[in-house]
């Protein structure tokens, strides 16, 4: 029997974890939630926030030593590593502390400790079980080392790495995805020398290859050695450093950080024994609506198929606390889940890029504008970046979006309201945008597409 029972209980308090759970409560649910760890899981705390805290602060040391010539001279300006560290952490325990404070406003109740399934259906925690109607699990992922290595003191995973506890001479980066690229843009602007190894063929491999030329440009301008199509081998690990090859090459490194990929984090759920069925990549087998295979239990995040990125997992919650609440709702668009890099210049993008639309047989047209075709481009020292935009010929659908530059990230999100919209070029080219701001490349690119853009 168990010891008490709710609607619905959510397994793991990260971004999607926490959204399911206030969504539910909304839905007027009794809700709880289990997590062995703080508030906000992985993201908040180790992972999403204090990354881009660490970028934050390396964006503005780097204008501080690099702004005489819009008239801003500094002198002296000098990163104090220990404030760094205890700013990350403040703003990580602030956030947490947020999501404590929406679970008390919303009537959640917080459960501490590991979660995992009985063959009942129930939530077992420590000594205490706990029944539910309706479970739904968001644990997240853990990192993955590659073959032949595990982490240690040297060699380190993400979190590691952004929260080490003095700054290193030298880096290695393994893996050029967005996580990787993000450290090191980080370290290059702290003053790390830093390698980004990468074993495809180009760095930032899900993006459009004319966006990653521009931040290819920009990162070996900044001083980061990038080397493409090498695998990283004979790893030897000592007391402080790392040696290693990669190619023809080796080096010998403070740390050798693995930012190459993550797994679902299903050890100890009790997947089993709840019947919860696995797909071919060994992660939890979901309909559109977060469903597993047990009609009780919900998956999502980076457990389910598609990426494992935080607001994906927000949404899913939404649509999994919904569907488990009887409430009407809409599966997520897994074609339409943005993807946004924080380096130096960021990276955004929605759907597909130019050589996977030809990969699937469409006939496409693009249209590309570089940010220093409009006013805000030159204003604001942002001129190296583009739009580019992934057109099906026949009625103009919008395919892909893709850019690159100081403000990506925040501007993908029109695209993927248009795209959802299903509003094509057509309408994209008739929307007004503000003058002078950033966005307004989005609207010559979409110009260029027919090609009548007016500052290409």
């Amino acid at each position: 029997m168990a010891d008490e029972n709710f609607d619905l209980i959510v397994v793991g308090a990260g971004p999607g974890g926490y959204v399911a759970a206030i969504r539910a409560a909304q839905l007027g649910k009794t809700t709880a939630v289990v997590e062995s760890d703080k508030a906000g899981g992985r993201c908040l705390n180790y992972a999403c926030i204090p990354a881009k805290t660490m970028l934050h602060t390396a964006e503005v040391f780097d204008e501080a030593k690099n702004s005489a010539y819009i008239g801003v001279k500094v002198e002296g300006a000098e990163l104090d590593w220990e404030a760094l560290g205890q700013r990350r952490t403040d703003v990580s325990a602030s956030l947490s502390g947020g999501v404590k404070g929406l679970f008390d406003r919303n009537k959640i109740k917080f459960i501490e400790g590991e979660g995992s399934l009985t063959a009942e259906g129930e939530v077992k925690v420590g000594d205490a079980t706990y029944g539910a109607e309706k479970i739904i699990l968001a644990t997240g992922s853990t990192a993955q080392a590659i073959p032949g290595v595990e982490f240690s003191d040297r060699v380190l995973d993400t979190w590691a790495a952004w929260s080490l506890p003095e700054q290193p001479k030298k880096i290695a980066v393994v893996g050029a995805g967005a996580s990787g690229s993000e450290i090191a843009s980080a370290y290059i602007r702290f003053g790390t020398e830093v390698i980004l190894v990468e074993m495809l063929d180009q760095i930032l491999p899900a993006e459009d290859k004319d966006v990653v030329r521009v931040v290819e440009r920009t990162f070996k301008k900044q001083g980061i050695e990038i080397s493409t199509g090498t695998p990283v081998e004979n790893v030897e690990v000592g007391s402080d450093s790392v040696k290693f090859t990669y190619g023809e090459n080796s080096a010998e490194v403070d740390y050798l950080v693995i930012a190459g990929g993550r797994k679902p984090d299903i050890d100890g759920l009790g997947l089993d024994a709840a019947g919860v069925k696995l797909d071919e990549n060994g992660r939890v087998q979901v309909d559109e609506f977060q469903k597993t295979s047990n009609e009780k239990i919900y998956a999502i995040g980076d457990l389910t198929r598609g990426a494992a990125l935080a607001h994906k997992a927000m949404e899913e919650g939404i649509v999994a606390a919904e569907s488990a609440a009887g409430a009407d709702t809409h599966p997520v668009d897994l074609d339409l889940v943005p993807g946004a890099t924080f380096c130096q210049p960021q990276v955004a993008s929605v759907g597909l890029t130019e050589a996977q639309a030809k990969e699937k047989g469409l006939d496409i047209k693009t249209g590309k504008l570089k940010l220093g075709g409009v006013g805000a481009g030159t204003v604001y020292d942002d001129k190296d970046g583009m739009v580019k935009l992934v057109v099906e010929k026949e009625y103009g659908e919008i395919v892909g979006a893709h850019i690159v530059g100081d403000r990506a990230c925040d501007m993908i999100a029109e695209l993927v309201a248009v795209m959802a919209l299903e509003g094509g070029i057509q309408e994209l080219q008739r929307i007004m945008h503000p003058h002078p701001t950033i966005s307004e490349a989005v609207l010559d690119a979409a110009r260029a597409v027919d090609k009548w853009a007016t500052h290409a």
